[in-house]
């Protein structure tokens, strides 16, 4: 078995029973987004908290 196609059963088996497709749409959403970051984390590298923290602090309002 490939490895997505055991990460998706495994997210399925980790669901309850009574999830609908939206459940599974959006846990598969969130999966693909970490996916993504970790993978743009490695290619791109990353900032460090006080960088963040100065990014973000642009956005706060006064």
């Amino acid at each position: 078995m490939s490895a997505i196609r055991d990460e998706v059963t495994s997210l399925l088996d980790r669901l309850p029973d009574d999830a609908s497709i939206e459940d599974v749409q959006y846990h598969l959403y969130v999966v693909e987004k970490v996916r993504n970051g970790l993978n743009a984390a490695k290619t791109e590298g990353t900032i460090s908290q006080q960088q963040a923290e100065e990014k973000l602090g642009k956005w706060l309002i006064s």
